[in-house]
């Protein structure tokens, strides 16, 4: 048998149903005041005319009211005046009349029955509020609810419900290994007590969005089995000041509760910025907020058992300087774009849950994806298997994540773009530029992959290039190579047509790009020397206007230059361009096996590629 629930705990179904039941009544008094609606009120003089002539049915007297029914069957009221002839009136012209004690008028009535029905939703009201009022004054969890506006809005994670391991992250080696020092110590506090050691309060991840920051934070919680609090910095924002920091005290005061534990906040940049330094301003709910996190991590020595605050960023630049300084958040911890033994390692993780063929290429899937991260390589082995079930395959095919690369890098292959035969022979020949002049320079270049002249999203051909091993360090022959590749396009359509497109726009970007960061960052100009001017030539200021336009020249020799090694390449080898062209106008698509072989040229071997 279950026990009765108390009247005032009744949750907010119970308020609900209250509120139903007085809409219901409401809707039973708007019916009888619709049948009030046929009631007509005459004067007094107007009734004994109707008598006299016969027109009233039936009458009934209750105090100075009278109400009655007209031979049509309308009703009516009037106030009567207190005359004992009038009865012998009514009594000459067949009235049948009736006398009461006083009640209470239909109007009064409705009046009366509002009244009821507003007193008793204000009682249901003021329950189900006080109730509200009372569970968070007790401390209650949860954000439901007007009283509970300053509660935590963190969700908390027992050890058993936490799955993920260091085992579950794949790459992030280095970050792993930092973060193993905070597992340790929620796990074995006094080994390093015992020699004074003090752990660390606060650790910061700073890396890219979709790189693994979370995924991170939840396996530290798992490796050391403790409670998790995760929570993201836009959750302690509302509109009322005094309300985030009243967040930040109760989530705080709950992980003192769980500790051992770890307090996880997500985006902390949305509490944690710079704080201004004028006074006032739009700013006061934030900065109160970021104030009482500061308190709250200084007050940690307090609390016997550990409470570690995991926090994750992509804008470190912007956190104000006393969040982050020793003592709070002591450790900042870089979690990078995934290199390629990690990309390689990430997405086998993700081939799990997919099925695939046998001799599918990962390594030379996580060489053609260089920049993505954790989040890019899921979301590209999810695209292939989508392209692949809409073909209705058994399995995913290197082909597969082929197209899904080119659709999230490029965009989706433009089935309805129109082009002239003129406009493809010269996206051709512009595309064939690119990839010949890249395979006639020095072998230090990333090798060729693919040409393709099928349009994607705004490109109407690409040329692709898969790095063959990660690259932190570029010689000033390789971006000279580079910058002579990307011109090497405008070079063919000159040197075929005699005339010139706009389809090198985007080329000549990325061959400037290279250039300046030559000439103003890398101390690469022989005119200029050995010295970075790259933060003033963007300021405009520091220098004399005849540095800049040195620095201009500089950009514009080496940019003509390399247009002229392009041109030269081309000139000398027109025959291997004009067949790489009149091949990719045949078949559109063309990987760099089918052009070594098609144009004799030895494939790339790179002796220095790290296994």
């Amino acid at each position: 048998m279950k026990p009765n629930k108390p009247f005032n705990s009744f949750g907010p179904k119970g308020l609900l149903i209250a509120i139903i039941v007085v809409v219901g009544l409401f809707a039973v008094l708007i019916q009888l005041k619709d049948v009030a609606k046929d009631i007509g009120t005459i004067s007094y003089k107007e009734f004994l005319d109707k008598v006299r002539q016969n027109q009233i049915k039936k009458v009934h007297k209750s105090g100075q009211f009278l109400s009655g029914l007209t031979h049509d069957n309308k009703r009516f009221e009037t106030v009567v005046a207190e005359r004992p002839g009038d009865f012998d009136l009514l009594e000459q012209h067949g009235v049948d009349f009736s006398v009461s004690t006083p009640s209470m008028s239909t109007g009064a009535w409705h009046l009366f029955l509002i009244l009821g029905i507003l007193m008793l939703l204000a009682i249901v009201s003021g329950a189900y509020f006080m109730r509200q009022m009372k569970n968070g004054m007790k401390g209650g969890g949860g954000s439901g609810g007007l009283f509970n506006i300053g509660k935590s809005r963190a969700k908390m994670f027992l050890p058993s419900m936490i799955k993920e391991r260091f085992s579950s992250v794949a790459g992030a080696h280095e970050a792993k290994e930092d973060l193993q020092d905070v597992v340790d110590f929620l796990k074995d506090a006094p080994k390093y007590q015992r020699l004074g050691a003090r752990i660390t309060r606060g650790i910061l991840l700073v890396g890219e969005p979709g790189t693994g920051k979370t995924l991170l934070a939840r396996a530290v919680a798992g490796e050391a089995n403790c409670p998790f609090f995760s929570v993201s910095g836009a959750d302690f924002i509302e509109v009322f000041v005094g309300v985030g920091a009243s967040r930040v005290r109760d989530l705080f005061a709950e992980a003192r509760k769980k500790a051992p534990c770890i307090v996880f906040i997500d985006e902390i940049d949305a509490i944690g910025r710079q704080r201004s330094s004028s006074v006032g301003g739009g700013n006061e709910e934030r900065e109160q907020t970021l104030n009482q996190l500061l308190t709250e991590m200084d007050g940690f020595e307090t609390s016997k058992d550990p409470v570690i605050v995991l926090a994750a960023t992509n804008r470190a630049d912007i956190l104000d300087k006393a969040l982050i300084r020793p003592g709070r958040f002591d450790r900042q911890i870089v979690v990078p774009v995934p290199d390629l033994v990690s990309r390689e390692e990430i997405l086998k993780v993700h081939l799990q849950k997919i099925k695939y063929v046998a001799d599918l290429d990962i390594r030379g899937l996580a060489r053609g994806t260089p920049g993505f991260t954790g989040a890019d390589l899921a979301n590209l082995v999810n695209e292939a298997a989508i392209i692949a079930s809409k073909k209705n395959q058994e399995e995913v095919t290197m082909y597969d994540f082929e197209e899904a690369r080119d659709k999230l890098m490029l965009g989706k292959e433009s089935k309805t773009m129109i082009l002239t035969d003129y406009d493809k022979k010269v996206t051709a020949f512009h595309e064939a530029g690119h990839a010949l002049v890249r395979l006639l320079m020095p072998k230090d270049t990333d090798p060729l992959h693919k040409v393709t002249i099928i349009p994607r999203g705004r490109a109407l051909g690409v040329t692709h290039f898969l790095p063959e091993r990660e690259k932190y360090n570029r010689t000033k022959e390789e971006l000279l190579a580079s910058i002579a590749a990307a011109l090497g396009g405008r070079a063919a359509e000159e040197l075929a047509f005699n005339e010139i497109s706009t389809g090198a726009s985007s080329d000549f970007k990325y061959a400037t790009d290279i250039a300046r960061d030559m000439v103003c960052d890398y101390g690469m100009s022989d005119a200029l020397g050995k010295r970075v001017y790259i933060d003033s030539y963007e300021r405009k200021g520091g220098f004399s206007e005849k540095t800049y336009e040195l620095i201009d020249a500089e950009i514009t020799k080496i940019l003509n230059e390399q247009y002229d090694v392009a041109m030269k390449l081309l000139s000398e080898n027109r025959d291997k361009l004009d067949k790489l062209s009149y091949e990719l106008l045949e078949k559109e698509t063309l990987y760099a096996a089918e052009i070594y072989e098609l144009l004799g040229i030895e494939p790339r071997v790179d002796l220095r590629l790290v296994k």
